[in-house]
């Protein structure tokens, strides 16, 4: 979980003040089905916050935690991230995400092992959910930057 953390800190740190400084034209640029890279942090965005709800909510809810799927092209369009500015979208993404680190640094090590039963059935445990969150957040990172 170490390895995460410091991976997670490291991606954070790297790249607060890395996004500002892309131009508008890069940020908003759409290609045909795709997300600009701004609507990609707005993700990353929305992702923290479903998350931080999960990694919570876990710690008090009775187990096994019922992961809830949400609307990932919904919640980017309702959210109008393509319109934000990117210094409050990136402050955004950057203070939910440090509350997420918090998290993670003070889980006990027995709710690492607690189930989560995914919409389909699939079982997996909270330790698994934190690391693909990680893993996950610098796969987007290295689409906004690519």
């Amino acid at each position: 979980m170490q390895n995460a953390i410091l991976k997670f800190e490291r991606l954070l740190n790297e790249n607060v003040n890395y996004f500002p400084t892309i131009s508008h034209e890069v940020l908003e640029e759409r290609k045909p089905g795709k997300w600009s890279k701004k609507e990609i942090l707005g993700h990353l965005t929305d992702s923290a916050i479903h998350n931080l709800v999960r990694f919570t909510e876990i710690n008090y809810i009775a187990k096994p935690y019922h992961h809830r799927p949400y609307n990932q092209i919904d919640l980017v369009n309702l959210n109008q991230y393509q319109t934000m500015d990117i210094d409050q979208l990136t402050q955004l993404w950057f203070v939910l995400n440090n509350q997420i680190i918090r998290i993670m640094k003070s889980v006990k090590d027995e709710a690492l092992d607690y189930k989560i039963v995914l919409s389909d059935g699939a079982e997996i445990d909270l330790k698994f959910l934190m690391t693909d969150y990680v893993e996950h957040l610098e796969h987007h990172i290295n689409q906004i930057k690519s």
